[in-house]
């Protein structure tokens, strides 16, 4: 694990998710490469494919102020 996933990781714990709402369980860190954050959603959050892309671009933009080396968040299975 880089110090980068683990900066996202606490990020999405500590300040996106509470944010946001939402359970930092329900948001998994796959990887980040190249200023990609690729996030595999759970529980309510992958059940709504209309609000998919709405959620990820407020996740990205959380993200991006926490962590700005974090371009983009990608939703993966």
């Amino acid at each position: 694990m880089t110090d980068l996933v683990e900066r996202v990781r606490v990020a999405l714990r500590d300040h996106v998710g509470p944010t946001m709402g939402l359970d930092a369980d329900e948001m998994v860190v796959v990887a980040v490469e190249d200023g990609i954050a690729s996030l595999r959603l759970a529980g309510a959050c992958a059940s709504c494919p209309a609000g998919l892309p709405a959620l990820l671009a407020e996740l990205e933009a959380e993200l991006k102020r926490h962590v700005p080396e974090v371009e983009f968040v990608e939703g993966v299975l």
